[in-house]
């Protein structure tokens, strides 16, 4: 079930439950998926936001800054890893707890996770990961469920 993906170009691995055919829970993108221009990885529905921007030299955008908004609706922790350094096996969970798929990110590879489970390997010594996850974080108690039995796992 373990992949080691060599996607090449455009191939970004979309994973969706089995449970519920239609319902997208995992992206794995590859740095090789990077095409001129911007390329919107996840959709504006959700929590977390990705775009992949490949640009020239002398590129700039109009200065902007962010503004705060209040909203309510029902939210959810979505998480992503970025592998910079070194090599992680992404075992990804369906709706149900069960195994949907397992890839290898490489340098410079991305997985996001939107709904399901997942749990990272680290392959390599002194692999770097950057993991982003929606906010605000509140604490294990409120944000996680755990899988299985691994206790004492980060």
């Amino acid at each position: 079930m373990m992949k080691n993906h060599n996607w090449g170009t455009n191939n970004m691995k979309k994973i969706y439950s089995k449970v519920y055919p239609e319902k997208l829970l995992h992206i794995v993108v590859s740095k090789d998926d990077f095409k001129p221009g911007r390329l919107d990885v996840i959709d504006e529905s959700q929590f977390i936001q990705c775009s992949m921007l490949q640009m020239e030299s002398e590129k700039t955008f109009r200065p902007h800054k962010h503004i705060w908004k209040e909203r309510t609706r029902n939210v959810i922790a979505q998480e992503s890893w970025v592998v910079i350094r070194g090599s992680v096996e992404a075992i990804l969970y369906d709706l149900d707890d069960v195994i949907i798929e397992q890839v290898i990110l490489n340098e410079g590879d991305a997985s996001f996770t939107l709904e399901g489970g997942h749990n990272y390997r680290i392959l390599e010594q002194d692999t770097l990961v950057y993991e982003y996850k929606t906010g605000p974080y509140e604490g294990q108690f409120f944000d996680k469920e755990f899988i299985g039995g691994l206790d004492g796992v980060y």
